[in-house]
């Protein structure tokens, strides 16, 4: 596979940053911060945490940027970084509890949000879900993480990624189905 750099001058940036260059570091900085920010806000709820979330994140990017090889997206490379550091946050807080297990018994489709639903009502609504519950379904729904994959990163069965994902799923849809009654009791999705 080969990757087009969009950026020419990234690749400096980069080597840059590597070296210590702050005029660098503040760039790349610059450009990914406010993509990183929404990473971590998907994972975050409060905004104030997410920002320290993605400020220890750039942290480490800067600290371990001579790892990346450039064999992908660096954009991507610093995602992951987020995405660990998110998860690590969680863990500290002891926020991320994962309730047992259950059997999927049911397979239900989460494609059937309109449009119109504002992009901060849906975050508001993944942010009203369990931790355990949000941050399996950010991964898996968002991320496009497969649940061998959660599994290791969060240190949980397969199988207790599949029920969280089928919870938190759930729940979605009995939440977007009692908020899109009508005034005539019918719904609107």
């Amino acid at each position: 596979m080969k990757v087009i750099h969009l950026f020419k001058n990234e690749t400096k940036l980069i080597a840059g940053a590597a070296k210590n260059n702050r005029d660098a570091q503040q760039e790349l900085y610059k450009k990914y911060s406010g993509k990183m920010l929404s990473v971590c806000r998907m994972y975050v709820k409060d905004l104030h945490h997410a920002e320290e979330v993605m400020l220890n994140g750039f942290f480490k990017v800067f600290k371990h940027i001579s790892n990346f090889n450039n064999d992908g997206s660096f954009e991507g490379w610093i995602r992951k970084i987020m995405i660990r550091e998110a998860i690590s946050f969680l863990r500290s807080k002891k926020d991320i509890e994962f309730p047992e297990e259950i059997k999927e018994t049911e397979s239900h489709s989460f494609n059937n949000i309109h449009s119109e639903i504002e992009v901060e009502h849906i975050q508001q609504l993944i942010d009203a879900l369990p931790e355990g519950y949000k941050v399996v379904f950010v991964m898996y729904a968002i991320e496009g993480y497969k649940h061998q994959e959660i599994s290791k990163m969060l240190n949980i069965t397969e199988g207790t990624s599949k029920s969280q994902l089928f919870k938190a799923r759930k729940m979605l849809q009995e939440k977007l189905k009692t908020q899109s009654t009508s005034d005539y009791g019918t719904v609107k999705i």
